[in-house]
């Protein structure tokens, strides 16, 4: 069946989940204080790359490292939680299958350590 990114239709789709969730994240006080000086329409292009890449699809992404685009931020448990939850939610709003938003959430996680309390 491919990839993750090209089961659900690849960029197009991945950048319609990104947009989905943005829209979450902004909505939620727990953490949407972290990108209120963020150029979003920047940002939303810039993770529809990285989750593109992460699930499977052509490496567009030349971001830095996942520790130094978060160094100083402080993140803790409860801001990476919740940001995963809302990527499940979008994840789930576009009829991922559960299996594959729990192979999705697992990549996610494994970067956890790079993420919090820089």
């Amino acid at each position: 069946m491919g990839t993750f990114y090209e089961k659900y239709g690849g960029e197009d789709t991945i950048s319609k989940v990104v947009d989905y969730f943005y829209d979450l994240v902004l909505a939620d006080d727990t953490v949407n204080h972290f990108f209120k000086n963020t150029d979003m329409d920047k940002q939303r292009r810039h993770q529809t790359k990285f989750i593109s890449y992460a699930l499977g699809g052509p490496n567009k992404y030349s971001g830095q490292s996942m520790a130094k685009v978060h160094e100083g931020m402080n993140l803790q448990p409860a801001h990476f939680d919740a940001i995963v939850k809302h990527l499940h939610s979008a994840l789930t709003h576009f009829g991922v299958s559960e299996g594959d938003i729990d192979d999705a959430l697992t990549k996610v996680g494994s970067l956890r350590e790079d993420i919090l309390y820089k």
